[in-house]
């Protein structure tokens, strides 16, 4: 070991940038007990490993540092460099990652014959008995899995982030503190689904790379639906993405003293057969809600089943009260069967619930609230049928739409 003045001591240009915290830390270190291991500088006194003691030394002062001098230059020092570096704890993973693509490629230049297909190919032949050189240099990930203390396994997942992700993609990465696990979901991402994921994620509307791509995935079918010229063709055929139906089915009447008096129904009622054989106008992706009451639930199911769609769920609107048959309890909710035909996509999953409460209107007047929910989480062109106001955003079909 030997000494010499700090000042005649080079650095080699795109170094890594040093990192001021970590300077100060080891200045406080080496200040209570010394420098414990020298820089590596070559013979021209370039600077090879040790960067952030040098600083160190620097700002305590000192006029020469303690070296252990090779003669290693070129891509070896560079290597040597690199090596330094992977043994860095405070580095984030893509930042490892970039050095290990480096490494990788300078390691490969100087051992060519490490690279996968003369590697395999010398496997393939010792396999086979031939006469193969044994005194080869390792792998690049065997080499490198001992030099810097990591597993193959971490190899090949950081490598794979800093080949496959852009500079500003790491970027966001690491400001936002993504986890690796989100980080090599985003490098199997072609470039422009990174982008407008990492975008998402730098914006604050996602945190998480599932929630990002959930969002675009929604804001696919969103737009898909959406187009002029979708609902221009789908309109031409009388076909629509969302469909509420509040069949008119046949009920007795019901005679009370008290109010309110039902002495008739203001519109015409519809049996079995007669709403088996409605047409029900569905494009090959459709939502479809159908009311029900109690008494007609299970015709309900029948006919989902009979007009082809496939049931799924059950809605139930909590009523503030409700007709009480003799000897039975109050019936103060009512259903909505949730069926589809093909596979339809909600684009907003939040405040979408099967049970909602909602106080009563008019007879047999469906709650605002549903529509305004069916509305939020469904796009494309929507039909209440059996209307009996005007919806927005739904078109009206029935006896006393407007």
């Amino acid at each position: 070991m030997s000494k010499v003045n700090i000042s005649v001591i080079k650095i080699a240009p795109n170094r890594r940038a040093i990192n001021s915290s970590k300077v100060k830390e080891l200045a406080e270190s080496i200040k209570e007990i010394g420098l414990l291991n020298p820089i590596t500088i070559t013979c021209n006194n370039t600077l090879i490993a040790g960067a952030h003691r040098l600083e160190a030394a620097k700002l305590l002062g000192w006029k020469d540092i303690e070296v252990s001098v090779t003669d290693i230059s070129g891509l070896k020092a560079k290597l040597a460099e690199i090596d330094e570096n992977l043994i860095r704890n405070e580095l984030h993973y893509t930042e490892r990652g970039d050095l290990l693509l480096e490494r990788k490629q300078i390691y490969e230049g100087l051992h060519p014959e490490t690279k996968a297909g003369a590697s395999q190919a010398k496997g393939m032949n010792k396999a086979k008995g031939n006469n193969v050189s044994a005194d080869s240099a390792p792998t690049f990930t065997k080499d490198t899995s001992k030099k810097a203390g990591v597993s193959s396994r971490v190899i090949h997942e950081e490598l794979q982030i800093a080949d496959n992700l852009s500079h500003e993609v790491k970027e966001t990465i690491r400001k936002h503190d993504i986890p690796k696990t989100d980080a090599l979901k985003l490098a199997r991402m072609d470039a422009e689904k990174q982008r407008v994921v990492a975008d998402k994620i730098a914006s604050g509307k996602a945190e998480k790379v599932s929630e990002a791509e959930r969002q675009i995935k929604i804001e696919t079918v969103k737009e898909s639906l959406e187009d002029i010229s979708t609902k221009k063709v789908k309109a031409s055929k009388g076909v629509y993405d969302v469909i509420v139906i509040d069949p008119p089915w046949q009920m007795e009447k019901i005679e009370r003293d008290e109010r309110p008096r039902q002495a008739g129904f203001d519109y015409p009622t519809m049996n079995e057969a007669e709403l088996t054989a409605l047409k029900i106008p569905v494009a090959d992706d459709c939502h479809v809600f159908t009311w029900t009451t109690h008494k007609h639930l299970p015709l309900a199911l029948r006919l989902l089943e009979k007009w082809g769609f496939k049931y799924i769920c059950t809605f139930v609107w909590h009523k503030n009260g409700g007709f009480q048959p003799f000897g039975l309890p109050q019936y103060n909710c009512e259903f909505c069967l949730y069926a589809h035909k093909g596979s339809p996509k909600f684009i907003d999953f939040k405040n979408f619930f099967v049970c909602f409460k909602a106080d009563r209107t008019a007879h047999s007047e469906k709650p605002e609230q549903f529509y305004e929910m069916i509305a939020r989480v469904t796009a494309g062109r929507r039909l209440d049928m059996f209307s009996r106001r005007e919806i927005k955003g739904f078109d009206g079909w029935g006896n006393e739409a407007k």
